[in-house]
């Protein structure tokens, strides 16, 4: 829903208006109207963004997403088509979290060249605003307890949305597992990419929920997918409401993104989905492997993560099955890292792009200095690896350290 749409300004007419002087002695006088200017129409004063993209709820939404209801935030996402997909975050919801969440969709909606289905995702984005669809970033976790889960919106609460860096996150101890490629995956799918077998297809894409929609039958059917006996009344649940297909995949998302490389089971999403990485997919379902194949899902992250301000250390954007969180972190491309803390960066083969923060920061990279190409511009250090397939092109910004196999040195500086 546009919310500059929501307002309505109406135009002041002025009045026109004579005088005369007395009847019985005096002809009435004919007096030209002085005219008047028409008043100028004025836009709705629209809540302060700070920096990061966030308001205060705008006026128009505040009837139904009340501060009774504790929601005090909001940001969105603009539409091709003009419209907006709007967010709201209620009060215990932290700023971190409300980016990512915008992130994450913005992720999914953003196009991926060359692909089946997602080289333009406008039609896909423009129909979620179109449908006045709702992200809703709750308080607390999902016990029945929140009243406005009750609203017409998709939900994602606090204690299910991890940040990049936070101790959710860097620990991957399912405790407060990252529900939020899931939720938001649930909203893209009902609300752009459509589902099918309702009285009618709501989406732009059938012709890929037919493909996903397949792969699901199949998961089912061949035992790869929500097989155990505990899950038989939830399937019958699911298949009553018509959302087999949605949580067929966000269990082939969440493992593509590798969000259940640390669980302890030899299975993903609780121990329900053959696939546990995204290694398994081609060989444990291949079907699923296909509906991720450059068809509409970017193989890495494209959002830039926002390193939760309590990270200390080395942060890996490289695979290390020591560190439980780089199984997630290795789709990471591009970084910044915020607070205080000094923090350092283990970078990828994605070609990344990292801000620092203003403490002291150093990017590590694997080989010897001389195997590397350095430069500097406009105030960003350029990395090159003179070696295919292992660290790429990283460009670093406010870093002060460089440091390789051998040596560790200063970035150049301006």
């Amino acid at each position: 829903m546009n919310i500059s749409n929501i307002f309505t300004i109406t135009l002041l007419a002025s009045a026109l208006s004579a005088c005369g002087s007395d009847a019985k002695t005096t002809p009435a006088a004919t007096v030209t109207p002085t005219p008047t200017a028409p008043t100028t129409p004025t836009e709705p004063t629209m809540p302060t963004v700070n920096d990061l993209g966030i308001s205060a709820v705008p006026e128009a939404l505040k009837a139904t997403f009340t501060p009774a209801l504790k929601f005090d935030r909001y940001t969105k996402i603009d539409t091709s088509n003009g419209g907006v997909i709007s967010i709201l975050a209620q009060d215990e919801i932290t700023e971190n979290q409300i980016v990512r969440a915008r992130n994450i969709l913005q992720h999914y909606l953003t196009n991926y060249p060359g692909s089946v289905y997602g080289a333009d995702k406008s039609a896909v984005a423009n129909n979620i605003a179109d449908s006045g669809a709702t992200l809703l970033l709750l308080n607390g976790v999902d016990d029945g307890t929140n009243a406005a889960a009750e609203l017409d919106g998709q939900p994602l609460y606090y204690g299910e949305m991890q940040v990049e860096g936070g101790n959710w996150y860097i620990n991957q101890n399912y405790d407060h597992r990252d529900a939020s490629f899931e939720e938001i995956l649930h909203f893209v799918h009902d609300f752009g990419i459509g589902v099918d077998q309702n009285p009618s297809f709501n989406g732009v894409l059938p012709a890929y929920q037919a493909e996903i929609r397949a792969a699901q039958v199949t998961a089912l059917s061949d035992k790869l997918w929500a097989w155990p006996a505990s899950q038989a009344s939830w399937v019958t649940e699911l298949t009553a409401e018509n959302s087999l297909s949605q949580e067929y995949l966000a269990s082939v998302i969440d493992s593509y993104y590798g969000l259940w490389g640390a669980f302890d089971s030899p299975y993903g999403m609780w121990g329900m989905y053959i696939a546990k990485t995204r290694d398994d997919l081609a060989t444990k379902d291949p079907a699923g492997a296909a509906i991720m194949d450059n068809t509409f899902f970017h193989p890495y992250l494209t959002y830039n993560a926002r390193i939760d301000s309590s990270f200390t250390g080395d942060f890996s954007l490289k695979f290390n099955a020591s560190l439980s969180y780089t199984h997630h972190s290795q789709y990471l491309k591009d970084i910044t890292l915020t607070g205080t803390n000094e923090s350092n960066v283990v970078v990828n083969k994605l070609n990344n792009n990292i801000t620092g923060n203003s403490a002291a920061n150093t990017a590590i990279f694997s080989g010897a200095s001389s195997e590397y190409q350095i430069s500097l511009e406009n105030r960003q250090v350029t990395v090159q690896d003179l070696q295919d397939n292992r660290d790429g092109l990283n460009v670093l910004t406010g870093f002060e350290k460089l440091k390789f196999s051998d040596a560790t040195m200063d970035a150049p500086s301006a």
